[in-house]
């Protein structure tokens, strides 16, 4: 509480030294900010519109509609579950598919779980498990399959598709169900009875749910998690009230299991790419969540959102310092959603509906209109009147308080008084870490895994395209800034 009162007062002091005539000074540039701040604060506040409408309306009739007809069904679900497991701890392997194998036996037609692992150890230590929790005994893990998967760590596409084929050996059904799981990912245990009934709907493909973070010892960075799942929930519950969220966390999400075990779903997984006209055939590395959800929106399938199921992932911060971690995973989620942006935006409005088509098209507008208002009231402040750098942070942490207290009601209201820096934070950092991506798109890495060769001398080609990616960078920054100055009145 003192620490909310000192942010209201500090907010009410940086307010007290902007007057009426001080901004009549800056009329352009408040004028060009009010513009940008109407469109992306009535954005904002359609997105929020949608999904107290998702959760509060149109999800609870979803969920009744769809228990009925799954409850009529002659015949239920068999529910199949890929978990990928590699360089994760024991202990959090061992409670990962503890709630695995506690969800399989709720299953009222059994389970088939296929563990992909490269180390030993994990071997040892999935099937002790198993093992212990009565696995091929009378009871209920009785009709609990488990195959492991011991495979060589040429990365995690290529243990997807590995599990995806072993599974299509079982032939699964439209009815039946695929839950991809990461290894660090804990499931509820009702999650079959959750999720199975929406694939009673033919036009459902895939689905993905909440989540929640588990971080130990980092504080900020655990805080810095829980904001952006509260931004996740609100937004994805708006996409949802469309039937076509933005993406299918490799966390946890459910597909239907013939769609996820076709071939040409599988190749897509294994070998992603695209072709940019610059950086030529750019294959994907990582991103593999995209790749899936590419596959089905592409095909005019429904891809949905639970806001009432939900997962708890146990990270860790990934390397000393916060804010070197946060923009070691911004670059790779945001490399993720650029490397797929193009294409989705190529399908067009009349084929994946113009909101979904403008939320991904928004992907890209909004990197520059985020980074129009510090830029502007920079130079402002420095060529025109410093006036403008009080009034601007006293509008920021105005409007971040607000939304935070907003988003906060998706998880029951209340937050601590560091989510508006943090929530500033991740829009301003993020915009500057998509810009970048933007013209790196052939640049991947992931944050815990060794996905990527140790750095060595690049052939002259592929210095050239770095020099030009960083020219473009910098050519488009340029003309931004011209952009700036000039709409601000500076020139």
């Amino acid at each position: 509480m003192l620490g909310h009162i000192a942010y209201l007062a500090a907010l009410a002091g940086l307010a007290a030294l902007v007057n009426a005539s001080d901004l009549n000074a800056l009329g352009p540039t408040v004028l060009v900010l009010g513009a940008i701040g109407i469109w992306r604060y009535s954005w904002a506040g359609l997105n929020y519109a949608r999904a107290v409408a998702y959760v509060r309306w149109r999800y609870p009739r979803q969920r009744a509609r769809a228990e009925r007809a799954y409850a009529a069904r002659p015949a239920q679900a068999h529910p199949y579950f890929m978990v990928t497991t590699y360089k994760i701890e024991p202990v959090v392997t061992t409670r990962v598919y503890r709630t695995i194998f506690d969800a399989a036996a709720r299953s009222a037609t059994g389970a088939t779980i296929v563990a992909s692992v490269v180390d030993g150890a994990d071997v040892r230590v999935i099937r002790d498990l198993f093992v212990a929790r009565g696995g091929g005994q009378p009871g209920p893990m009785q009709h609990v399959k488990l195959v492991i998967d011991r495979i060589p760590g040429t990365g995690k596409r290529d243990a997807i598709a590995r599990s995806l084929r072993l599974i299509a050996r079982e032939a699964p059904t439209s009815r039946d169900i695929l839950i991809f799981v990461d290894g660090d990912s804990c499931v509820p245990v009702d999650l079959v009875a959750r999720t199975a009934p929406y694939f009673t709907d033919p036009r459902v493909g895939a689905l993905t749910t909440d989540e929640a973070v588990e971080i130990e010892n980092a504080p900020l960075f655990r805080d810095w998690f829980d904001l952006r799942f509260m931004q996740r929930q609100m937004m994805m519950s708006s996409m949802a009230f469309g039937g076509r969220v933005l993406t299918l966390t490799g966390r946890l999400s459910v597909f239907r299991a013939d769609l996820a075990t076709r071939a040409s779903f599988i190749r897509q997984v294994e070998h992603d790419q695209i072709d940019h006209w610059r950086l030529g055939t750019v294959r994907f590395l990582t991103g593999d969540d995209k790749s899936t959800w590419f596959w089905l929106l592409s095909r005019g399938y429904r891809l949905t959102y639970l806001p009432d199921v939900k997962s708890v992932s146990m990270e860790t911060q990934p390397l000393p310092g916060f804010f070197e971690s946060a923009f070691a995973l911004m670059r790779r989620w945001f490399g993720n959603m650029l490397r797929t942006n193009g294409r989705a935006v190529a399908l067009g409005p009349r084929r994946i509906g113009f909101f979904t088509w403008w939320s991904v098209l928004d992907q890209r507008v909004s990197i520059w209109t985020t980074l129009f208002g510090p830029t502007a009231v920079l130079l402002t402040t420095i060529f025109v009147d410093p006036v403008a750098l009080p009034a601007y942070l006293a509008w920021v942490m105005f409007t971040r308080y607000l939304f935070c207290g907003l988003l906060s009601l998706f998880r029951g209201g209340g937050f601590p008084v560091n989510y508006p820096f943090l929530l500033y934070f991740g829009q301003i950092a993020g915009a500057a870490v998509k810009s970048y991506a933007l013209f790196r798109l052939d640049r991947q890495k992931w944050t815990r895994q060794s996905g990527t060769a140790v750095r060595v001398a690049l052939p002259l080609g592929q210095r050239l395209r770095a020099a030009s990616s960083t020219y473009m960078h910098v050519l488009t920054l340029g003309w931004f800034t011209v952009g700036v100055v000039l709409l601000t009145g500076i020139l």
